[in-house]
């Protein structure tokens, strides 16, 4: 039976995963809640699945040999009914599959299967992505959880980033549509340090494209939120002015740069699977 929410529980942490979109929807360690609570006014979302592509498509269309698919902001997994195909006490797996409706958006077969792994004051997420049809298939991949910004307790202005390694201090800038622009704005992160204020976010998400470090830590004076990545090359910062959450996304892909009219196969930073491959992404969190 596919139940609407999937509660999972260990050593005093909890969280909760939709079945719809295979959305992660809550996390307490200790009694402490960490992700953030959709509402009307700032971010109607928790932690958003993203698949077959990540960001905006010029003109929320993607085009495959000629024909033309209207594929738009992170694709369309997010609004997915997903199937629950393994689950115990602190753990479960969801999957997704190609449908008549999916096709119609893209035109390809695919399985995705999202797990899962609750720990003491972890999380572990992982994305397989399979190609079980006879012709290479292109795809991104993401995961966009929202935290609460304060973390757990303080003043927003005192929390920061900080990057394993040092990162580099621009990012692109998002032109109209979401779109990538060839041109680059700075970021004011110091080596490997940057410290969060509204204002970054003024000009949309501050998307850290091919970055150094596998991992970061998300600091306040209420506590630590600790992130690690395999399989992403970027890493996605993004807020509203005034909000109380914070987005750290890690993508595979990107959106289409300004101007793009090309193929999804030539899309910049998509992955091609081939016939009978998979690909692995994973990303683990842990409140310190």
């Amino acid at each position: 039976m596919n139940r609407e929410f999937i509660e999972l529980q260990t050593d005093g942490a909890r969280a909760v995963i939709a079945t719809h979109g295979a959305e992660w929807r809550g996390w307490s360690v200790a009694g402490r809640e960490l992700l953030w609570a959709p509402d009307r006014v700032h971010w109607d979302r928790t932690a958003p699945v993203l698949f077959p592509v990540c960001g905006w498509t010029r003109g929320g269309v993607a085009r495959v040999a000629g024909e033309t698919y209207p594929l738009s902001l992170h694709g369309f997994a997010k609004d997915q009914p997903f199937e629950v195909v393994e689950q115990g006490a602190d753990h479960v797996t969801l999957r997704l599959t190609q449908t008549p409706a999916t096709l119609a958006l893209y035109p390809f077969p695919f399985a995705l299967e999202v797990t899962y792994r609750l720990t003491g004051a972890g999380m572990e997420v992982v994305g397989l992505i399979c190609n079980p049809g006879d012709a290479p298939m292109p795809y991104a991949f993401g995961l966009h959880p929202g935290f609460r910004w304060p973390l757990a307790a303080g003043d927003k202005a005192d929390h920061r980033l900080v990057f394993d390694a040092p990162e580099r201090p621009e990012v692109p800038e998002i032109a109209p549509g979401g779109l990538f622009s060839h041109r680059r704005r700075p970021v004011p992160v110091m080596g490997r340090d940057l410290l969060l204020v509204d204002t970054l976010f003024a000009r949309e998400a501050l998307c850290f494209l091919d970055v150094v470090s596998g991992g970061l830590s998300f600091e306040g004076s209420g506590g630590t939120l600790r992130m690690e990545w395999e399989g992403f090359p970027h890493l996605i910062v993004w807020s509203r002015p005034g909000a109380p959450f914070l987005c750290l996304e890690s993508w595979t892909g990107h959106g289409d740069p300004e101007g793009f009219e090309g193929d999804l196969f030539d899309k910049p930073s998509m992955i091609i699977l081939l016939p009978g491959a998979e690909g692995r992404h994973c990303v683990r969190y842990a409140f310190l």
